[in-house]
């Protein structure tokens, strides 16, 4: 059985500490005088805002920006977020809950591979925008639900499609998954769909990109899904008023690129849907995985056969990200000056790193070989870029540690 890791970040060094915005440093050391030892996210809702200002700034009239409520739940980051996108993608009744939260006039859209029947019966009542159907025992579903609740469910069917003819760092459709309905399957599946009660199919959910960085690539990618769904929907019969295309918007780590959001607008500007489709983009993690940062103290700082381990009041339980998703997450370490007269505090300089947590597992192990200026017990050890995917991503209950806090500038 092998162990997942992250990947060494040699020759790669920490971050100067001023990588971390003031106000962050600041409330930081504030919570390094409790205590309690540091274990926290910290996050800034206006950071949120402005990319998702951004965002829709460059986008055409026609496109609409759903956030993608999983990446981020926090209810201040979501507040943060409502007045500055036009709905929220939900997979969960929590979710939902929170989404109904920013206003009465939320709109909202549902996706999710097993969405159940307490989920479905909760997007029925509280008429969502589209529930992303995933397979035609997922529409008889919302057909019996609706039709016992006496209403009309809006419903986009979800597809994986054959091949998408676009090059870029995307991850095309075509392979088995759990997740739509295969494009040979579509078919039969719309016919199916017309026949049953209580059901308004509106349009079609491809979500086919993860992760790309390519503005170009993924605005081609946005116009074949929709050049897809106009000839799917012109041979089937079907009305077409909504085509979803989706997340897959990519956060540039250390020696990447960034998404070039502005040319990004500029060619998907060049689509032209037919009068009255609206076409939805679902970003979750570009629009906030900068809004965030991941603090943990080191309870310990300790050399085993020549290799130093900085020692986290936390870890995978609270951050489990880098080891997940294969990457290098790099950190910026806090000096924090409080430490208890007459004890001891190991610590390293110049010196070759892995940060770790406190699980009782190898496999807590945030950041391999990273080169750091001076570490000690008592210090910060700070993630940036933590604002998606991170505190929901986590195994808060491994070992019963207590969980991360989470806080608001």
């Amino acid at each position: 059985m092998s162990i997942q890791l992250p990947p060494s970040a040699a020759p790669r060094s920490t971050y100067p500490v001023d990588v971390l915005p003031y106000p962050v440093r600041e409330r930081l050391l504030e919570l390094a005088r409790d205590e309690t030892p540091v274990s926290a996210y910290l996050y800034d809702g206006e950071v949120a805002a402005e990319r998702a200002r951004e965002l829709m700034a460059a986008l055409p009239p026609w496109a609409a920006v759903y956030y993608a409520v999983k990446a981020n739940s926090f209810p201040g980051v979501v507040a943060a977020l409502a007045p500055h996108v036009d709905g929220f993608e939900v997979a969960s009744v929590s979710e939902l809950g929170l989404a109904l939260g920013t206003g009465e006039r939320a709109r909202i859209v549902a996706a999710g591979p097993a969405k159940s029947v307490p989920v479905l019966t909760a997007l029925v009542r509280a008429e969502v925008e589209a529930i992303n159907a995933e397979s035609p025992l997922e529409l008889h579903r919302i057909s019996r639900i609706a039709t016992a609740e006496g209403v009309t469910a809006r419903v986009a069917l979800r597809v994986n499609p054959t091949a998408i003819p676009v090059t870029g760092a995307l991850h095309m459709g075509g392979v088995p998954s759990q997740f739509g309905v295969a494009e040979p399957d579509v078919p039969e599946v719309l016919r199916t769909a017309a026949r049953l009660p209580g059901l308004d199919l509106v349009g079609f959910h491809v979500h086919a990109a993860s992760g790309n960085l390519d503005a170009e690539a993924h605005a081609a990618y946005l116009r074949w899904c929709l050049d897809w769904s106009v000839r799917t929907a012109r041979a089937h019969g079907l009305d077409l008023r909504h085509v979803d295309v989706g997340g897959g918007i990519g956060v540039a780590f250390e020696g990447e690129k960034p998404f070039d959001v502005a040319r990004f607008g500029e060619l998907a500007a060049r689509a032209e849907p037919p009068p009255g489709v609206r076409v939805l983009l679902e970003p979750g993690r570009y629009l906030v995985a900068d809004c965030g940062w991941y603090a943990a103290e080191v309870t310990d700082v300790k050399t085993s056969y020549g290799r130093h381990f900085v020692i986290l009041r936390g870890g995978i339980n609270h951050f489990q990200l880098p080891t997940s998703w294969d990457i290098v997450h790099n950190v910026a370490v806090l000096p924090v000056e409080r430490w208890p007269a007459g004890c001891p505090r190991p610590g390293v300089a110049d010196a070759e790193v892995s940060v770790v947590g406190e699980l009782c597992t190898p496999e807590d192990t945030l950041l391999r070989d990273v080169r750091v200026d001076r570490v000690r017990a008592g210090d910060l050890v700070v993630f940036p870029n933590a604002g998606s995917y991170g505190w929901e991503f986590a195994m808060h209950s491994f070992l019963g540690h207590p969980v991360a806090r989470r806080h608001l500038l």
